[in-house]
């Protein structure tokens, strides 16, 4: 099979390459799917820059999510037959034309369900479900900020912080995200680059405090966005894109984790408020079962209507450089997705 293999950490002209690796065989709990389209995240840049800890030795194959359809099935494998159309989410492994991967973090799809829209269900769906619906419950009425909100994950937090009827505070770069933004029904839209979020929440709010608040970017971002919140607040931390921006040396690291300001449990309880963090990569490992509600659930919802991704961009497997430097570059707005 052709595969997008990663050698090294750098920029993604020199370090990936279009190769024939071995087909993989599922073990007994897994499945193999022949893949037609698989997603890009943000996690994949981090990862390709040699910044993100997860990632696999080299060489290596990134990817966490797949659309297509199953291949073989393993021995203690239910529910599943060949020829079953399918999302997994795939904990690596995703760049290639087939991906093994748990049977637990498989759905299967209804015919004729879109398969660019499917690839954005997987990670950055069930990570905002996760977040907004699963850790701390959002309720209406909450007032809610959401950072990179015209991202994959930060769409989806607005439609479900929508749907759950809270006011939205979401931040983006530029005016053309901004109208997007608005177009989702966000309250206050906010240029993190023009002003400043937390002058521009704070205007917004009044005499309120934030209820929550979603940050995948970290560092200074992620103290400030702490410091709206009132009693009852909650803050859940799901990225660390400031260091993205770093070159990974110990003076950056350094940097980012005294941006984050120090937190004390006797602080979080005087003011009633909560910190989370959330790893779908550790979910997917230690409670899958946890994945498997969320996917479901997001499916449901997708099927509704009540979710739906927006597709920035669709890429074939051969523009692999072209669509990193495009997720890279933060000019996209939604998922950007890989097809073979």
């Amino acid at each position: 099979m052709k595969a997008i293999v990663l050698s090294g950490s750098g920029d993604s002209k020199d370090v990936f390459n279009l190769q024939d690796t071995e087909t993989p065989t599922p073990g007994e709990n897994q499945v193999r799917i022949k893949v037609s389209h698989f997603g890009l995240n943000y996690a994949d840049i981090m990862a390709r820059k040699g910044l993100y800890n997860d990632r696999p030795p080299l060489p290596c194959v990134l990817g966490y999510e797949v659309v297509g359809e199953i291949a073989e099935v393993g021995a203690k494998v239910t529910g599943f037959a060949v020829g079953d159309y399918v999302l997994a989410f795939s904990q690596f492994g995703g760049y290639a034309e087939y991906c093994v991967t748990e049977a637990m973090g498989t759905i299967k799809l209804a015919p004729g369900t879109n398969p660019e829209e499917a690839c954005a269900l997987a990670t950055q769906y069930c990570t905002a479900w996760f977040a907004a619906a699963m850790m701390i419950n959002l309720q209406k009425g909450d007032r809610v900020l959401i950072h990179a909100a015209a991202g994959g994950v930060g769409t989806a937090l607005v439609q479900i912080a929508k749907w759950k009827g809270c006011e939205i505070f979401g931040t983006a770069g530029n005016t053309e995200k901004l109208e997007y933004l608005k177009s989702l029904g966000v309250d206050h839209a906010i240029n993190y680059r023009t002003s400043d979020f937390v002058e521009a929440v704070k205007n917004g709010l009044g005499s309120n405090r934030l209820d929550a608040a979603f940050d995948p970017v970290g560092g200074a971002n992620f103290k400030k966005s702490l410091h709206l919140l009132g009693s009852g607040g909650r803050i859940v931390t799901f990225g660390a894109s400031e260091w993205s921006a770093s070159k990974g040396r110990f003076i950056d690291k350094l940097k980012l984790a005294f941006g984050f300001g120090f937190l004390h449990p006797i602080g979080l309880l005087m003011k009633s408020r909560a910190v989370i963090g959330v790893n779908m990569l550790r979910i997917g490992e230690n409670r899958p079962d946890y994945l498997k509600t969320c996917m479901e659930d997001v499916y449901d919802l997708y099927q509704k209507g009540i979710l739906k991704p927006k597709i920035d961009s669709v890429y074939e497997a051969t523009e692999i450089e072209a669509a990193h430097a495009r997720l890279e570059g933060r000019g996209s707005i939604g998922k950007v997705v890989m097809k073979w």
